[in-house]
């Protein structure tokens, strides 16, 4: 039931069920991107056993660019409405953890007390970009190895992602060393940023395990528009890798179908010839339950849905 309530709230810490979801997952893990609760109802619907939250999904939500802007109490406030609605683990980007290691720590707890599952930092510095951006800046490996060990101390039970985005300026010796480092001081699994071939993935995860960590679990990025050619969950499992994001997906798609509604009240003078586009109000109130929260208040009378829009007089 969305925003769950009493017996349907899950009683596992969140990094517990999504370890557990991990650990046990015949395939690939698919976490599509969910950007509100509305998303993550209906990633929900279609069969996910998990999500993503993107800071770029968060921040074109708020009409702002991906440049490390909005702050640990912004992301708290998407965290808690996805995992209140679905109930779902959540992976959440924590961008470069919001400063230096103290700060790490503070969004460690922060995120774990609004109901994120897990959590990846980057070694990037500020002001960050996309990590499909040309001339990101890369921290010093050491100082990035720094976070990530205050992330591991600071933690109940969040699961942490070392992400590197060294691999554009470092090349793939260099990426793979700061995964060993990171591993090293914590981290539970490495995502590997912007990898452009086939090449490139396989090779990553198949010289990691070869370098002393044959169970590292990895994380592959399937953004579009951006320099990771189009893969499919099962080929990225073939390259060597538990774990697929589809990070900004579903808040492009909306967003395309918003500009085509915006445009054609203005042009057409009305919403007419959306009407078909539209999730109708009965599958807008199946989705969020409305039955099931009427329910909990004798006071509410039970909503009948209109059959039809009325016809033009």
């Amino acid at each position: 039931m969305p925003y769950l309530i009493g017996a349907d709230v899950p009683e596992a810490p969140a990094g517990h069920r999504f370890r557990q979801l991990l650990d046990s997952s015949p395939g690939i893990l698919q976490m599509p991107g969910a950007q509100n609760g509305m998303a993550s109802l209906l990633a929900k619907k279609a069969g996910f056993n998990a999500l993503y939250l993107s800071g770029a999904a968060m921040t074109l939500s708020m009409g702002i660019p991906d440049l490390g802007m909005i702050t640990v109490d912004e992301v708290a406030f998407h965290i808690r409405q996805i995992t209140r609605a679905s109930g779902l683990p959540l992976l959440v980007d924590g961008d470069t953890g919001y400063g230096e290691a103290l700060n790490v720590m503070h969004m460690v707890r922060t995120f774990e007390d609004a109901g994120a599952a897990a959590v990846h930092l980057e070694d990037q510095l500020l002001p960050k970009k996309c990590g499909h951006l040309n001339d990101k800046k890369i921290a010093d490996a050491h100082d990035m190895a720094a976070k990530v060990a205050a992330a591991r101390k600071a933690r109940r039970h969040l699961y942490i992602i070392a992400r590197t985005d060294a691999a554009a300026s470092e090349g793939m010796d260099g990426a793979l060393a700061r995964a060993k480092l990171y591993l090293e001081a914590g981290a539970d699994a490495i995502f590997p940023e912007a990898l452009n071939s086939r090449e490139f993935f396989v090779e990553f995860a198949k010289r990691i395990r070869a370098e002393g960590y044959p169970d590292v679990k990895l994380l592959a990025n399937m953004t579009e528009f951006g320099r990771t050619p189009f893969y499919t969950a099962e080929e990225f499992q073939e390259m060597g890798y538990q774990m697929v994001i589809w990070p900004v997906s579903s808040a492009r798609v909306a967003n395309k179908a918003m500009e085509r509604l915006y445009n054609s009240i203005r042009t057409d003078g009305g919403t007419h010839k959306q009407v078909d586009n539209m999730q109708t109000r009965a599958e807008l109130y199946e989705t969020i339950n409305l039955a099931a929260y009427e329910a909990l208040d004798s006071s509410l009378i039970a909503t009948i849905v209109p059959e039809a829009m009325p016809q033009r007089g």
